[in-house]
């Protein structure tokens, strides 16, 4: 990966004249990781930066959030701007509106595991369950790392029947399991329908998508835009299919106002 910043007058000869679609990420991307979901609240800096973009001429923006739908919009709070919640799951924006086709089989199969987890973790201090209707996150950040066996016997003992019967799949992420009834959907499937979409509206050559994530559910979007545009990954340099990377959410924003700038 290169620094983006380093490589920006590259990076400003590729979006002259292009239309631009800027995918986010939420957490660790426009806002920092915190202890918990609810402490994670967006800056006014970066809700107005992202309000400005959404104003733009030849420019769409996109929040691709593990959050659920109702949740990220509720947070971010502006509208014409397309939201994907659940890893896309469930979308909304302008003219757009969508849930995946989730049987209710499936769903009271979240709906037991959610219940299972609620009981079998009260005796664990610091873990927190996440009910997002169409998925699950089990967040342990705030848990005493001597528990970590238990956790993970009662965390195995809850899902390990689905998983085994393909009902559920999990995603690991950073200190949290995400819970996800198993459809052929994800965040890189969201992003590729989105962009096809968008290419529907405006030439194909014209447009050049931006992917910003930090965690390992955002590796596969760099993989299904290798090629298609720029991905970057937010964090200190490590091993990542990204092009590029920026340190933090605070260089994200860094990003926009330069983009800002551009149009």
């Amino acid at each position: 990966m290169e620094y983006l910043f380093d490589q920006w007058e590259e990076i400003k000869r590729k979006i002259a004249n292009k239309y631009i679609f800027l995918f986010f990420d939420y957490d660790g991307t426009l806002t920092p990781i915190a202890k918990t979901p609810q402490q994670a609240v967006i800056s006014e800096k970066v809700r107005e930066l992202l309000k400005k973009l959404s104003r733009k001429p030849n420019l769409a923006l996109a929040i691709i959030s593990g959050r659920q739908l109702k949740d990220i919009k509720n947070i971010v709070g502006l509208k014409d701007i397309i939201y994907a919640g659940n890893h896309g799951l469930e979308i909304e924006g302008p003219k757009i509106k969508f849930e995946s086709q989730v049987s209710p089989g499936l769903k009271s199969v979240i709906r037991n595991i959610y219940e299972n987890m609620v009981s079998g973790f009260s005796r664990i201090k610091g873990v927190l369950i996440e009910d997002k209707g169409l998925a699950v996150s089990v967040h342990y950040r705030l848990m005493d790392a001597k528990d970590m066996r238990e956790f993970l016997s009662i965390f195995s003992e809850a899902t390990k029947p689905f998983v085994a019967g393909k009902k559920i799949k999990i995603n690991e992420g950073k200190m949290v399991y995400e819970i996800k009834p198993m459809v052929a959907w994800d965040k890189s499937k969201t992003v590729l329908w989105l962009l096809a979409r968008q290419q529907f509206l405006v030439e194909e050559d014209k447009i050049l998508p931006f992917y910003f994530g930090d965690d390992l559910a955002d590796e596969d979007v760099f993989s299904a835009l290798k090629d298609k545009g720029l991905t970057i990954f937010v964090g200190q340099p490590r091993v990542s299919k990204a092009l590029y990377y920026v340190k933090n959410p605070t260089e994200v924003a860094q990003f926009m106002e330069q983009v800002l700038e551009l149009k």
